[in-house]
C-alpha cells in the first residue's frame, strides 16, 4: 500500500472525549473525521468535518457516515455491533477493530473466557446467573470479591465489591437494575463475579495492531480511587521484570484480537510479582492520554494510523510523563466553568486538555493536565502533577 495525501475520512462511532482527541490527531496526518453521537454539540464537534447526531446504533445514521467515509472505528464500546457489521457489509466499509472483537469485548464474561482460553492469566471468575449461583461462586472464591456488570459498565460504573455475606444481596441487586437486558425476574446474563486480586499496584499497556504489524507502547501504572483512574505514571514503578512480563501479558492478549487499532489492556501486578489482566478496552484509554505529550507517537494518532493500515509510528517514551485526570467537583449538575487554569498555564513542563463538555457534576471526566520530567524521579513529578491538578475547581464561591 502506498499512503498518498490527503488521507482518507474516518467514521468515529462516539464524540467524547475520546473523539475530541482523535480529532486533533487526524489534521496533521492529513486525514478528516466525521463523527456520529446523540448529543448535540458533542465534544468531538469543534475538531471533527462533521457530527451526524444519532444514536451509537441507528442503522440508518450508520448506513449514512459508512457510506461517506473510507473507514469506520469507535471510541465507546455501546456501539452497536450488530448494526455495524452489517452497515460494513452493506456499504463495503471496512471496520477496525473488527465488531468479532468488539463483541467478545462488550461482554466481560465472554471476554475473560476467550482470553482464559487463549492462555492469557486472568482473576478466577464466575458468571452468575441468581443470587443463589452468587452465594455458591462466592462460598469457592472468597471475600472480598467484585460483582461485575457483564454489560455495558466503565468509569467503574457496572461494578460493585463484595465485602462480606451481607453485601451479596444488595450488590446483586445493584447490577441486576443496572443491566440492560436483565430484571429481577430474570437476572440470567447480567453478572459476573472476580475473585478479589492483592495487587501491589494497576498497570496498563496500550497495545496496536497495524497492517501486518503490532506494538506496545512503555508499561504504565494507573491509579485509581471510586474505581476511576486519577493518575498515570510513566514509567511504571515496578520491576523492569514485572514490566517485562505486562508487556507480554499484552502481546498474548493482541494474538485475541481480530482487526487493526489501539487497545487499552489493564493489567494488576500481584503482590508476589505476578501479572494478571483486569479488562480491555478496543480503542485508545485514559490509561494512555500520556503519550500526547510524552510518546514519540501519541496513542490516537496512532489509532488513526493502525485503522487506515498505514504504517505504525514509534512508540518510545519521550521523557517520564504523569497525567491527572481533572474530575467534576460539584453535586448537582450546572453548565461547566474551571477555574485556576492559569496553575497549569504557568508551570514548566504541564499540559492542559480541556474537553469542551456542557455540564459538570461530580466524577465526571472534564479534561486531564499533563505534566513531563527530565529525570527519574516519578513520585515527585506525581506529587507535582497533583498538586497542580487539586488547585483547580469548577465551583462558582
Amino acid at each position: 500500500m502506498q499512503t498518498t495525501l490527503p488521507g482518507p475520512t474516518v467514521g468515529v462511532v462516539g464524540g467524547g472525549q475520546l473523539g475530541r482527541m482523535l480529532g486533533e490527531a487526524a489534521p496533521p496526518l492529513g486525514m478528516d473525521l466525521i463523527v456520529i453521537d446523540p448529543t448535540p454539540e458533542a465534544p468531538a464537534a469543534p475538531v471533527a468535518r462533521e457530527q451526524l447526531v444519532a444514536d451509537f446504533d441507528d442503522r440508518e445514521a450508520l448506513r449514512e457516515l459508512a457510506e461517506r467515509v473510507d473507514y469506520l472505528t469507535y471510541e465507546i464500546e455501546l456501539a452497536g455491533t450488530g448494526v455495524l457489521e452489517a452497515v460494513s457489509e452493506e456499504t463495503g466499509t471496512p471496520v477496525h477493530p473488527h465488531p468479532d472483537t468488539l463483541r467478545t469485548i462488550e461482554d466481560k464474561l465472554v471476554q475473560k473466557r476467550r482470553l482464559e482460553d487463549a492462555g492469557v492469566p486472568v482473576p478466577r471468575f464466575r458468571g452468575v446467573d441468581s443470587l443463589e449461583e452468587l452465594r455458591d461462586a462466592l462460598g469457592e472464591l472468597g471475600y472480598p470479591a467484585m460483582l461485575k456488570a457483564r454489560e455495558g459498565g466503565y468509569d467503574g460504573r457496572g461494578n460493585v465489591p463484595i465485602e462480606s455475606p451481607d453485601d451479596v444481596a444488595g450488590a446483586f441487586e445493584t447490577i441486576v437494575e443496572a443491566a440492560p437486558d436483565a430484571s429481577p425476574a430474570d437476572p440470567s446474563g447480567a453478572a459476573m463475579v472476580e475473585a478479589f486480586v492483592d495487587f501491589e499496584r494497576e498497570l496498563a499497556v496500550m497495545g496496536v495492531q497495524g497492517d501486518g504489524e503490532r506494538d506496545t507502547f512503555p508499561v504504565t501504572e494507573t491509579i485509581h480511587r471510586e474505581e476511576i483512574l486519577r493518575e498515570t505514571v510513566s514509567p511504571a514503578r515496578a520491576d523492569p521484570a514485572v514490566r517485562q512480563r505486562a508487556r507480554e501479558v499484552a502481546l498474548d492478549v493482541l494474538d485475541v484480537m481480530d482487526g487493526r487499532g489501539v487497545f487499552g489492556i489493564e493489567l494488576f501486578e500481584t503482590a508476589d510479582g505476578d501479572v494478571l489482566l483486569n479488562e480491555i478496552a478496543p480503542r485508545p484509554h485514559n490509561s494512555g492520554h500520556w503519550t500526547i505529550e510524552g510518546s514519540l507517537t501519541s496513542q490516537f494518532q496512532q489509532h488513526l494510523r493502525a485503522v487506515a493500515g498505514w504504517p505504525l509510528g514509534a512508540t518510545d517514551r519521550r521523557s517520564p510523563t504523569v497525567t491527572a485526570n481533572v474530575l467534576g467537583d460539584v453535586e448537582q449538575r450546572q453548565d461547566a466553568t474551571l477555574r485556576n487554569v492559569d496553575v497549569v498555564l504557568e508551570a514548566d513542563g504541564a499540559a492542559m486538555h480541556y474537553y469542551g463538555k456542557r455540564e459538570v457534576h461530580r466524577l465526571r471526566k472534564m479534561g486531564h493536565i499533563t505534566a513531563v520530567g527530565d529525570d527519574d524521579a516519578p513520585d515527585e513529578l506525581l506529587a507535582r502533577t497533583r498538586d497542580i491538578r487539586d488547585k483547580l475547581t469548577f465551583r462558582s464561591d
